[in-house]
């Protein structure tokens, strides 16, 4: 199955790439990335991992759209009675499966503040909510713009609709959003950036935080390292609050 879903994301980011750039041939402004990262182990143990992404930018003198797409799967070995007959066996199976896609649209007032709105929708199957979708409206403000360094905030109000894993049961709450966008060349070829999302309710308060380092090779290709931490405050019996990712993927650009 994961192999089938390598040969999709790879086939996915080759047609979305081609399309981008016939794209950006007829309208100046757009930009995006492509990252794919994939892990198979064979032998004492048995694990299978694909992580992909994609993100695109088009940005005039008014108004910055962005949209991204993000898909996680895994596969591992794991022990346990799952017949009841009181023997230890091992199964392989799927251990994560979340798919993520998100958009947004900045009314720029001037250089530095805008109006934006968010819109995000998550699948998870190992997450308290098996899906959920959330819609904001805010104000953002570039605290540093420079060539080296950016620092974007916004905060605004919103509204998230979920359906509970446990109960199966979909609720739906006013949220508070948040975001801290950071970006910084370090050296010609190697940038970090750090991505806060805060979206606070009273069902439950959703924190993730992405961490990347980029080296890049030539003007298209990079090797990227990095980190995400995601926390909800109310899970359900047995499911722990924190989920952490690391993954060293590989990154197309496109102009």
């Amino acid at each position: 199955m994961i192999r089938n879903a390598l040969a999709l994301g790879l086939a996915l980011g080759l047609v979305s790439t081609a399309a981008l750039a016939d794209e950006t041939e007829k309208t100046e402004g757009w930009s995006g990335t492509g990252e794919l990262g994939f892990a198979l182990a064979r032998g004492n143990a048995k694990s299978e991992n694909l992580n992909t992404k994609l993100s695109f930018v088009n940005e005039d003198d008014q108004w910055k759209h962005q949209f991204n797409l993000s898909a996680l799967r895994a596969k591992g070995e794991t022990s346990g009675d799952f017949d009841g007959d009181g023997i230890e066996e091992e199964r392989f199976e799927l251990n994560a499966n979340r798919y993520q896609a998100g958009a947004s649209s900045a009314l720029k007032m001037n250089e530095r503040a805008y109006w934006v709105g968010t819109l995000r929708y998550e699948n998870d199957d190992f997450a308290p909510s098996e899906h959920q979708t959330t819609f904001a409206l805010g104000y953002g403000y570039s605290v540093i713009k420079n060539d080296t360094t950016l620092l974007n905030l916004e905060a605004g109000p919103g509204y998230r609709r979920a359906k509970n894993a446990s109960t199966g049961e979909t609720d739906s709450d006013t949220i508070f959003r948040a975001q801290a966008e950071f970006a910084h060349q370090l050296t010609e070829n190697t940038s970090l950036d750090n991505l806060l999302l805060v979206e606070a309710g009273d069902d439950n308060t959703f924190v993730q935080n992405d961490f990347g380092l980029k080296v890049a090779m030539n003007s298209k290709l990079a090797l990227k390292a990095g980190v995400q931490v995601r926390n909800n405050s109310d899970v359900g019996p047995g499911v722990d609050k924190t989920d952490t990712l690391t993954t060293v993927n590989l990154v197309y650009t496109f102009r």
